[in-house]
């Protein structure tokens, strides 16, 4: 029988991509959900690391799981890098109203400065061993003037992916999975997981 890996999310698109990336490596991918996991995860760090950090040890500690947790943010230039680490909570309601938010601080801001890139850190927590191992992730881009297409989630009708040439929205899932920030750091993470004797 596989050993469990246990994924630290209860977004439910950000659990459908993580599955879909690691779908390889040899273990049994659970959610929250599955392990009845009902604990409330806050994120209080300072940067990615903290965060993926905390909720992977917060997580696995108490299941005594091998546990993947990861922070990922939208940094766009011209605001300084916000909303960074805030991007799910920049502001309150649904993934439109924070999109309109971004989207009104940009207002006729010409594309040469609407550079932003989307960040991922994944932190994997091993409880027997108490060791966390971080993979990181980025993807380049910049902020259209409208939200294009019906896909993904979060902010990706407005983040055009220099990878996709398009925005995140407008590619299907897989097409979006082979270039993205948590692709990036979570292919890591699958070739550490396939070997995962040296954790």
């Amino acid at each position: 029988m596989k050993k469990i890996l246990l994924i630290a999310t209860n977004n439910i698109n950000k659990l459908k991509e993580i599955k879909e990336i690691l779908r390889n490596i040899p273990f049994q991918i659970k959610s929250l959900t599955e392990v009845g996991f009902k604990d409330k995860i806050t994120e209080t760090g300072k940067s990615y690391h903290e965060n993926a950090r905390y909720k992977a040890q917060f997580v696995g500690k108490k299941t005594g799981l091998l546990t993947l947790a990861e922070d990922s943010g939208l940094e766009i230039d011209f605001l300084n890098g916000k909303p960074g680490i805030y991007s799910a909570r920049y502001s309150a309601g649904s993934d439109r109203e924070r999109i309109n938010k971004v989207l009104k601080q940009l207002e006729r801001i010409p594309e040469g400065k609407r550079s932003a890139r989307f960040v991922c850190v994944a932190a994997l927590f091993n409880p027997q061993t108490n060791k966390t191992i971080f993979f990181e992730g980025e993807s380049k881009g910049f902020i259209t003037d409208k939200p294009l297409g019906k896909s993904g989630f979060g902010y990706d009708p407005i983040f055009f992916n220099f990878d996709l040439e398009k925005t995140n929205a407008q590619v299907s899932l897989e097409e979006k999975n082979r270039v993205s920030h948590r692709t990036r750091a979570l292919l890591k993470a699958n070739k550490f997981l396939i070997n995962i004797q040296n954790l």
